[in-house]
């Protein structure tokens, strides 16, 4: 074993000969147990690690490092002139961590099970244009739409859309048998899970022998872990003033990346006295956006006006939201409080971000005679116990296309609907939206979709996060690039 991990082993991938040398080191990242006990890594579950399943499973289709659909299990797809049928070619050669082969079976149980109503999938809503999978043989895969529908290589880069054994689905949360660079060694999402090297990796073996994935639940606690080089990396951000007690200690890297992930806050529309547009437009009008974002994340971030579309994103709304509290004072009079609200807003530490944040809204909003009590709540399951619970609450979300973010938040009945937003006028303008071929066309009903939210949903998008991404110095060859494309095979440890 000594001498096979010496040598240097040369693998094909699409035709490109590449040199790889063997696996070394471990590689360290801290996770946040947002789910607590419900934790697991079935990549369609509400609970799912995504620290997990990203190394550990593909997709058919992944963002490529220019945003751009790239190959991942699928090499190749095209469809037919009215995209309502789409044909993929998947890899040759591919298994999963149990030796057996990956093909097309495999494709058609993986995306019929997040399609299955009994699985209630937050991914569900993201794929619901797909009436239809077939395998027309080992290697192809034929997807027949509802409606024609341009962009669905694009949407299957969604991180959830992993590829799993053909009926596995009952064991997946705890076996974690995919396709990807690691395998699942052990899970303990409470503790350390850790991850060994795939040496049958098809893009060949990763750069690190292992992975250990450590959950803390409280922020500053990982940032600690972190200082501390206990971990060499943290799934979120860090604050301008962190970066400076990190460049002070010394051995550290940096990135800064811009991504389509958003922090905010939501506001259930089915609870008074947020079911009344006209309040939940006052508490949008009574924010500053820009003295949020310079207070609450250091000015690392994009201005959003409430879209969670991201301002990277082709179909990307780029409206103006400015402050104007007499117009909010006046909303809240007109729909019956002239002397204005109070809500409660439970903040943790889950997310570094939200403490600043909630105290900012707070600040800002009293103007309009909009008062806030700031409650803190513990860290460890708070996605699972406070989010979609609580009338108010505070939220957050990773980058996706376009057409996943207005269907998987806002759509009616959506899983992951967290304002509980009903509004069929919306739901109507993202279908069209999806249907129209033009693509100067299709961007300008998305954007409509976008300014509707503005004026109607019960969510403040406070802002689109730029990332101060810390590692310590050790670790070398991450991408610069969001989480869901970096392509984990390629980092190395010294």
């Amino acid at each position: 074993m000594k001498k096979i991990a010496n040598l240097l082993a040369t693998f094909v991938l699409a035709g490109t000969s590449v040199a790889w040398a063997a696996p070394s080191g471990t590689l360290r990242q801290a996770h946040e147990v947002q789910f607590g006990n419900a934790s697991d890594i079935d990549p369609i579950s509400k609970g799912r690690v995504f620290t997990v399943t990203e190394k550990i499973m593909n997709r058919l289709v992944r963002p490529g490092l220019d945003g751009k659909p790239a190959a991942d299990l699928a090499l190749s797809w095209s469809s037919n002139a009215a995209a309502t049928e789409w044909t993929f070619r998947l890899r040759e050669g591919v298994t999963f961590h149990n030796g057996k082969a990956f093909t097309a079976t495999d494709v058609v149980y993986s995306l019929k099970r997040v399609q299955d109503p009994k699985m209630d999938s937050p991914a569900r809503a993201a794929i619901k244009m797909i009436d239809k999978i077939e395998a027309v043989d080992a290697k192809t895969v034929k997807m027949t739409l509802a409606a024609p529908y341009a962009d669905l290589p694009l949407i299957l880069t969604d991180y959830r859309l992993m590829m799993i054994p053909d009926g596995s689905g009952d064991t997946i949360k705890t076996t974690g048998i995919g396709t990807g660079p690691f395998k699942l060694e052990k899970f303990d999402a409470q503790g350390t899970t850790t991850l060994v090297a795939n040496m049958n990796y098809f893009d060949g073996p990763p750069g690190v022998a292992k992975v250990e994935i450590i959950g803390i639940p409280d922020a500053q606690a990982r940032f600690q872990a972190l200082m501390g080089k206990q971990v060499d990396l943290l799934p979120t951000s860090i604050s301008p003033q962190q970066k400076t007690l990190l460049e002070r200690t010394g051995g550290f890297s940096f990135q800064s990346v811009s991504t389509g992930n958003w922090r905010g806050i939501v506001f259930r529309t089915d609870v008074k006295p947020y079911s009344d547009v006209r309040v939940r437009k006052a508490i949008r009008l009574a924010v500053d956006r820009k003295a949020m974002l310079d207070l609450a994340a250091g000015g690392q971030g994009t201005l959003a006006c409430d879209t969670p579309v991201g301002p990277s994103d082709q179909y990307r709304w780029n409206g103006t939201c400015n402050q104007d509290i007499p117009k909010a004072r006046a909303l809240l009079a007109e729909a019956g409080y002239p002397s204005g609200i109070d809500l409660e807003i439970p903040v943790s530490t889950v997310e570094g971000a939200w403490p600043a944040m909630a105290e900012v809204f707070q600040q800002q909003v009293a103007a309009a005679g909009i008062r806030v009590k700031i409650v803190q709540v513990p860290s460890d399951g708070y996605f699972n116990e406070i989010w979609m619970k609580r009338p108010v609450s505070m939220t957050r979300w990773n980058q996706r296309p376009a057409d996943s973010a207005l269907n998987e938040i806002y759509r009616t009945g959506a899983t992951w609907n967290e304002s509980f937003y009903k509004d069929a006028k919306f739901d109507a303008m993202v279908d069209d939206a999806r249907k129209e071929l033009n693509f100067d066309k299709r961007k300008a009903k998305y954007q409509l979709a976008q300014e509707y939210l503005w004026e109607n949903s019960g969510t403040l998008v406070g802002f689109h996060a730029t990332l101060s991404v810390a590692t310590t110095a050790r670790v070398k060859n991450l991408d610069a690039v969001e989480n869901f494309t970096i392509r984990w095979n390629r980092i190395t440890v010294d």
